[in-house]
């Protein structure tokens, strides 16, 4: 080799080592305390970007983590709640990501899914035996509308490695019904309607009774009417809440029960961020029954800035790990729009009524 070739040589394994260096020492993402909220130096760029961020319920300073970290960290828990933003492409995105890489790493993971009924069971047990196909699941499991988009990956990547899929909801028609007429409804249900829901309902007073309330107050659409006397405005709030809790104690339990008969499976559990957020609903649940199970939830964070996403104090509480996403697009800019929408929500909880 002449000198001139090896001088080359020397200075392109300087420049990798010093590339490689400088790639090791690339600074992880900046989270800077703001008044009562917490700002990252590093943008969501796209609607299909994420960050993960570490916070331990507040318990610890929150840091931004990759997808192999929270992988790793996981690994402890016994039922990982991957909770949504429902609809929200890539918070969809996320749960399949990280339910394949436990499935890599640990193996012996359970799909559990708050978008699927007890009582639709077999029918899913069916699809993952390749009895019948994905239409007929869809149809007569009676999947979200958008099952296909969303939670089609979850579903196929359990049906191609053989795990279990356990459909955790209590059926819709049944919370109409419990909301209508109360928890003393369940007594009159035949044993094989029965058993779709908890045995035991938890309706205690508490921190999740106080914020179901508050949303029933706030959320359009779904408020209380204005004309009803003091007696009665509180038995439709307890019986709307005993609906509510329906549907956390059912998914609770149908978790429990699964852990029982496969005590060496981890739980995979996705749901609305609204039955798990602070580690209420259907986690608190969860412990009711099984105390010794060490419970993760992931709790999703639409940023209102992408350019400089944050989240508040109160964010750190709702779970082990925030999952910040980009903000979705404006329901409604008119007035009249909004008007529209609240009619057709009632009109739409109007045809859902009790059918026992």
């Amino acid at each position: 080799m002449n000198i001139s070739k090896a001088i080359w040589l020397i200075i392109i394994v300087v420049l990798l080592v010093s590339a490689c260096k400088r790639e090791a020492e690339a600074p992880k993402t900046a989270i800077k305390k703001a008044s009562d909220s917490y700002v990252l130096d590093r943008p969501l760029g796209s609607f299909s970007d994420f960050i993960i961020v570490k916070t331990e319920m507040g318990d610890v300073v929150p840091q931004v983590i990759e997808l192999d970290e929270i992988v790793a960290d996981l690994g402890q828990y016994d039922v990982i709640i991957a909770a949504e933003a429902h609809n929200h492409a890539t918070n969809h995105y996320v749960q399949s990501k990280l339910f394949s890489r436990l499935q890599a790493e640990f193996g012996n993971m359970t799909l559990s899914m708050e978008q699927f009924e007890r009582d639709k069971q077999e029918i899913i047990d069916q699809y993952l035996a390749s009895e019948i196909g994905e239409e007929t699941l869809v149809f007569e499991a009676k999947a979200w509308p958008h099952y296909r988009a969303s939670y089609r990956p979850l579903v196929e990547f359990a049906k191609a490695n053989s795990l279990p899929v356990i459909a955790a909801e209590i059926p819709a028609n049944l919370v109409s019904c419990i909301s209508e007429k109360g928890p003393e409804f369940l007594i009159s249900l035949p044993e094989k309607v029965r058993k779709w829901v908890a045995e035991d309902l938890d309706l205690s007073a508490g921190a999740y009774r106080d914020k179901f309330y508050a949303f029933m107050e706030a959320a359009t659409g779904h408020g209380f009417p204005k004309n009803l006397g003091k007696q009665e405005l509180q038995q439709k709030k307890q019986n709307r809440y005993a609906a509510q809790v329906s549907r956390d104690d059912t998914m609770a339990e149908s978790i429990t029960r699964h852990m029982a008969d496969y005590p060496e499976r981890k739980i995979f559990h996705i749901t609305g961020s609204f039955h798990s957020a602070g580690l209420l609903g259907t986690p608190e649940r969860i412990i009711s029954r099984r105390p010794d199970l060490k419970i993760a939830n992931i709790h999703p964070v639409l940023v209102s800035d992408p350019d400089n996403p944050s989240f508040s104090t109160e964010d750190l509480k709702q779970g082990q790990y925030l999952l910040l996403l980009y903000p979705v697009p404006k329901r409604f800019v008119q007035m009249k729009n909004i008007n529209s929408f609240i009619k057709r929500t009632q009109d739409k909880l109007d045809e859902n009524t009790c059918a026992y």
